[in-house]
């Protein structure tokens, strides 16, 4: 008959064992929920953008130096590089904040980068498109396996996919015009997400240069007719633009008698002009 510490001694490599297949899937699922929800490293882009984006206005709105950016290629270069490298299964692991500031980031750096294939010879973003090209539609950021278009990114990975309903990206995203929504200095990333799209939307908004309240009409951006149907998805409770825009009257300058004439109609809306120039320092 085998002793209680012969027993003891020929089972405890099995219970070892087991601890350790435990422990090593324990750790397993750890490191992969870590880097499912760890922010990309979106700081050679935030360095840049520190740099070469000086904030205007009281910060409602922005100049690039796209100079300083051209002098510093290498490393957009290397950004660029660097996000091409996510794969489709890697972003999906991530969270949808986590996406959004990635594609958002993705976006803005390759505007930039298109920018910069004609800078210093041009005035207008549209110039890169030609008299019959778009320089939104051109096919030249590789992500997230494809070849792709700042068009693309915009209108299909962020609109299109339903995902994410968040009207905000429009202040967020920069079309390198001044009559966009300022470029933000800094990167957006996950953890501090809502808060810069509530920042960039609220200095947007409270640019008078391109929203104010003229009479019994409140002249908007036409950002918000060219987008319309984004701000009437039930975002936060908001149903429609004059919802939307009724959210931000302090912003807009509106006390909340006006707010409340908005939301039910009396105050008309309009839009102002855009500006497409150069938004460059």
């Amino acid at each position: 008959m085998l002793s209680v510490t012969h027993l003891v001694s020929r089972s405890t490599p099995l219970v070892v064992s087991s601890i350790i297949a435990k422990t090593a899937m324990a750790t397993s699922i750890l490191l992969a929920s870590a880097a499912a929800y760890a922010d990309f490293n979106h700081s050679s882009w935030d360095s840049l953008l520190n740099k070469n984006v000086t904030m205007t206005n009281s910060s409602k709105a922005s100049v690039v130096n796209y100079a300083g950016m051209k002098a510093d290629k290498s490393k957009l270069d290397s950004y660029m590089d660097a996000t091409s490298k996510v794969s489709q299964s890697q972003f999906n692991a991530w969270s949808k904040d986590e996406q959004l500031a990635f594609l958002i980031n993705v976006y803005n750096a390759g505007t930039v980068e298109l920018v910069l294939t004609k800078y210093p010879n041009i005035k207008s973003i549209k110039d890169i498109g030609g008299v019959f090209g778009s320089p939104w539609k051109q096919n030249f950021i590789s992500l997230l396996g494809k070849t792709r278009s700042l068009d693309d990114i915009e209108h299909n990975l962020i609109r299109g996919s339903k995902r994410y309903n968040e009207p905000r990206i429009h202040f967020a995203v920069n079309c390198a015009s001044i009559g966009c929504p300022a470029l933000l200095n800094d990167a957006f990333t996950a953890s501090k997400l809502d808060k810069q799209l509530e920042q960039v939307t609220s200095s947007f908004l409270a640019d008078t240069s391109r929203n104010r309240l003229q009479g019994n009409t409140l002249q908007v951006s036409p950002i918000f007719k060219w987008y319309k149907e984004d701000f009437a998805t039930s975002w936060r409770g908001t149903n429609d633009l004059a919802g939307f825009l009724s959210r931000y009257s302090p912003s807009l300058g509106l006390n909340s008698g006006q707010a409340a004439q908005l939301k039910n109609g009396k105050i008309k809306i309009g839009y102002s002009s855009y500006n497409w120039n150069l938004n460059k320092k």
